[in-house]
């Protein structure tokens, strides 16, 4: 049935641990296409090993790599939500909303709730709120980074900088996204479960790892933000999801630790 779902296509999926390539993981799992799984690991100074630049120039991961039937090469297919949009678009239509209610079709303003939800999602995931995430994590690294007994002084005044950015601009900014997603939750159609509706989307997988950075990082909690608590538990719940977990452990030789649960 995978061999039928893939029309024939080889699909490589570039992983790299802790990153954002788990996701895809998932979704291929949900969209049950067969892929090859090739995994890289972080060195000492957490970035990516220069072999990725084999694979894509800006040596970055997700990546994925689909050679058509008869094709002479790969196409290489980068940056999550354009490799959540291309897998759904070829083999997982039921993952992305209907755009107009029957006899509407391209009239403005008439696009339905779900597809505007969806469309807003894979954009919002990676730009607004993954966006104070990094600042959140930068502000961080320069209250740990090490610093030479003589330059302790300098050292505090850094972690005073990073203490003020925090306190003023970054943490209201996370604490106003995280109401803002609880609210979706609730407000979502079809009686919900998830952010488009009812039923799972491209936009729920691309929402999954910042909510479990957010997880560890702010943190949140059942008692705090119920909604979007049960969400995380949920997808990572999800048979296919167990399924992704398992299939990069035996990939990898270690066991997957999802982010809100790692240790950095």
């Amino acid at each position: 049935m995978a061999t039928e779902t893939n029309q024939g296509a080889k699909v490589t999926l570039y992983w790299l641990d802790k990153s954002r390539s788990q996701r895809i993981v998932w979704l291929l799992e949900e969209l049950k296409v067969d892929y090859e799984l090739k995994v890289f690991k972080r060195g000492k100074d957490m970035l990516a090993p220069q072999e990725l630049k084999d694979i894509h120039p800006l040596g970055k991961s997700p990546v994925i790599g689909v050679q058509a039937p008869g094709g002479e090469k790969p196409i290489i297919v980068a940056e999550s939500a354009v490799i959540v949009e291309y897998l759904t678009e070829y083999f997982g239509k039921w993952m992305i909303p209907k755009r107009y209610p029957e006899g509407k079709e391209g009239v403005i303003g008439a696009e339905t709730e779900e597809w505007q939800r969806y469309r807003y999602y894979m954009h919002y995931a990676e730009g607004s709120f993954m966006t104070m995430l990094l600042m959140s994590l930068l502000t961080q690294n320069m209250r740990n980074a090490p610093v030479p007994f003589l330059l302790k002084p300098i050292g505090m005044i850094s972690g005073a900088i990073a203490n003020k950015i925090d306190s003023s601009f970054v943490m209201p900014q996370i604490k106003g996204h995280l109401a803002f997603l609880e609210e979706q939750l609730t407000t979502a159609p079809n009686g919900g479960g998830f952010f488009c509706g009812n039923t799972l989307t491209g936009a729920d997988i691309m929402m999954i790892f910042g909510l479990e950075g957010a997880m560890q990082r702010v943190p949140f909690t059942e008692q705090s933000h119920p909604n979007l608590y049960r969400w995380v538990i949920r997808m990572q719940e999800r048979d296919a999801n167990k399924r992704a977990a398992e299939r990069v452990s035996a990939a990898s030789g270690e066991p997957y630790v999802p982010i809100n649960k790692a240790k950095f």
